[in-house]
């Protein structure tokens, strides 16, 4: 009777690779065993070309002085082949007693700002490291990868040295590992160790200093001039309640003490903070050409410095892109961030690592702004089409004020030496931008939506802009304020 075939075992999953050594902990280094057999076996590569014509030069001398009868020659012949293998033995243990640890000051840095990184090697044997050659894996937008040679370190010693790293773009750039490359004092091996531990730096955009002004949407209840509100603490806050235990004794409403039969408080009141949405625009068509001076890299520059001037201010302050996804998520306070100063460091993160979208609508970002209505809507648009220019005029709608920043391509392009245009700072040609007068057309539909809209081109500051939008919101408003007094006289 035929046997049936057993059919294969299914495939094992990968095994996880192993936690790495804690920064500073003599770990072992990527894929390197303990020392054992076939781990001093590998180390016999790192012999150098000195150590090579030691062992060459001793067998030799061993072949010869067996031939020759000559016992001297064979005791110069073991010599030199035993001193490269000492070395390597030697060093071999060592490698396993030096630890690395890595550390940035800071973690987090704007666009062309520097931070420095800290590097440390501690000998945690009992015997002297002979000298060390110390080497970081940094991503080259960073700059030119730092070695370092370090003299023999003392049993129990260590040695720090550290690097600038800079780069003109956001992103989370990670470093490492770090390697050590050791060699014995008679230079007859070379061993190389990297160690497990990576570490991150987070280039987050540039922030600028907003001047402090009153746009629209700061009134009831928005900004500064907050009103105070009922306690979020449902319907029972509607009517005074009862007493609870630290209620000020000053707070007892005394009429209605009598009229329930227990002590009873006046409804708590409390300040209501101030909402505000960035609305940034991440589509890839939106925007020409690409690096820190591109019309894209400008608006999530100026996304992060209103986020973060908004926080300043007391604002709740939502990220929320043409996707239609926003930081924080819809679950925590609405969607608004709560602590200003976390808040700020999580928004940063986000406008490090944001990136153009495939979309080609802000319909997303309308729907997730119509469930509520909104406070203050400061918006960063590329190029705008009149069917974009009707969404965005719903969301004015639902805010107490809208203010857009709109950077039209037609402002950031130039001309090369053969007449074509080209993105400002990009040697490639490009076609023109054969939508421009489309643009002018939205921007027009979202002043008459009731946004204020400011239109930015090349080398334009935010700062300069800011002022700029409160002084259109200022002459709208009182354009509306004068038309509205030769309304109420045509009517008397």
């Amino acid at each position: 009777m035929a046997t049936p075939a057993v059919p294969p075992p299914p495939p094992q999953p990968p095994q996880q690779s192993p936690q790495p050594p804690r920064a500073g902990d003599p770990g072992d280094g990527d894929g390197d065993p303990r020392p054992g057999a076939g781990g001093f076996r590998t180390a016999l590569g790192g012999l150098t070309t000195r150590g090579r014509s030691f062992v060459a030069a001793g067998v030799a001398a061993a072949i010869c002085a067996y031939v020759l009868g000559q016992p001297d020659l064979l005791r110069v012949g073991l010599l030199l082949a035993i001193l490269p293998l000492v070395c390597v033995a030697v060093l071999y243990r060592t490698r396993y007693r030096v630890a690395g640890s890595r550390r940035l000051s800071p973690s987090r840095v704007p666009a062309m700002s520097e931070a420095r990184v800290h590097l440390r090697v501690d000998n945690v044997s009992r015997i002297p490291t002979g000298l060390l050659m110390l080497q970081d894996r940094v991503p080259y937008v960073l700059g030119p990868r730092p070695r370092f040679v370090l003299d023999r370190v003392e049993p129990g010693g260590h040695r720090e040295v550290s690097y600038r790293v800079r780069s003109d773009l956001r992103g989370r750039y990670p470093l490492g590992p770090l390697q050590l490359r050791l060699t014995d004092p008679f230079g007859m091996c070379e061993l190389t160790r990297s160690f497990s531990t990576f570490d991150t730096l987070t280039v987050v955009p540039r922030v600028e200093p907003l001047p402090p002004v009153r746009l629209a949407g700061e009134a009831n209840g928005y900004g500064e001039s907050r009103t105070r509100a009922l306690a979020f603490a449902g319907e029972d806050d509607v009517i005074p309640r009862g007493y609870r235990h630290g209620d000020d004794l000053r707070r007892v409403h005394w009429r209605s003490t009598a009229k329930y039969g227990e002590l009873m408080v006046r409804r708590e009141e409390q300040p209501h903070r101030a909402r505000c949405t960035v609305l940034l625009d991440t589509r890839a068509w939106a925007y020409f050409g690409s690096g820190p001076d591109s019309a894209f890299e400008w608006a999530v520059s100026g996304a992060a410095s209103v986020s973060t001037h908004m926080l300043e201010r007391g604002y709740a302050v939502r990220l929320l892109t043409d996707t239609g996804s926003s930081v924080p998520g819809p679950e925590g306070s609405g969607g608004f961030g709560g602590d200003s100063s976390d808040m700020a460091g999580v928004l940063l993160d986000t406008l490090a690592v944001v990136a153009h979208s495939d979309g080609e609508s802000l319909a997303p970002a309308y729907e997730a702004l119509r469930s509520a209505t909104e406070g203050l809507i400061v918006a960063f648009f590329g190029d705008l089409d009149e069917e974009q220019a009707a969404s965005v005029a719903r969301i004015r709608q639902r805010a107490g004020g809208a203010v857009a920043f709109v950077l039209d391509s037609d402002d950031w392009v130039a001309k090369d030496a053969s007449g074509r245009l080209v993105p400002a700072g990009d040697a490639d040609a490009v076609p023109s931008d054969e939508d421009g007068d489309g643009t002018r057309r939205a921007v027009r539909m979202l002043r008459e939506a009731g946004w204020t809209v400011v239109e930015v081109a090349a080398g334009d500051t935010l700062p300069e802009l800011w002022q700029q939008a409160d002084r259109y919101r200022t002459r709208e408003e009182s354009q509306d304020s004068s038309q509205g007094r030769h309304g109420a006289g045509a009517t008397t």
